[in-house]
């Protein structure tokens, strides 16, 4: 089986598509557990509801928390980690040993890096007129939305659209792409046993 680990910080709303998309079969993975910075994340009620372990991260200084995280993870068979709505970066304990995705909210290199998430990002994107905004996949590197692109989505930018507007489209197509591509690294990895 594929596993996958999934980090949030809030909603969780990602999270749920993949759980889903597991539920429904869509997605042959399993989800063995549900890391967090923020102990009030709604991501960690979406897990438990879907009985799913859940960690929340104790320690606040970048090292020691990918100190921590490496010694959580050394106990569990991942096949990678996916980043939906986490705001942390990323250590190089972890980078060096697991592959790692994140999933960001734009069109990158445009409206990436420290700051530029949720809401920050859809209203850099009207502010600047942009034609079009979307959803971008890459992996995770030791900078903020650096790593190498694997997937992107575009989506129009509608003349009256609101941040939130813009946010509810963008988020739309951000789960159907990231599911997409779990399904592709799930069958690759399946068809390998």
């Amino acid at each position: 089986m594929y596993n996958i680990v999934v980090f949030a910080s809030g909603n969780g709303s990602t999270l749920q598509s993949i759980i889903d998309a597991i539920k429904s079969k869509d997605l042959e993975a399993h989800i063995p557990l549900v890391v967090s910075n923020n102990p009030k994340a709604f991501a960690l009620k979406r897990a438990k509801k879907a009985k799913i372990p859940t960690y929340v991260i104790k320690e606040k200084d970048a090292d020691k928390i990918d100190a921590e995280l490496a010694g959580v993870l050394s106990k569990i068979d991942i096949n990678l980690i996916v980043l939906a709505g986490y705001l942390k970066l990323i250590g190089p304990k972890l980078l060096d040993k697991y592959t790692i995705i994140n999933t960001h909210p734009a069109l990158l290199p445009k409206y990436g890096g420290k700051g530029m998430y949720g809401m920050n990002v859809h209203r850099a994107v009207i502010e600047a007129k942009e034609e079009y905004s979307g959803v971008t996949v890459h992996y995770v590197t030791a900078e903020y939305d650096r790593g190498l692109t694997l997937m992107q989505t575009r989506v129009k930018v509608m003349p009256n659209d609101t941040a939130e507007d813009l946010a509810a489209r963008v988020q739309a197509a951000e789960k159907i792409q990231l599911v997409e591509l779990l399904k592709s690294f799930a069958q690759e990895h399946n068809s390998k046993k």
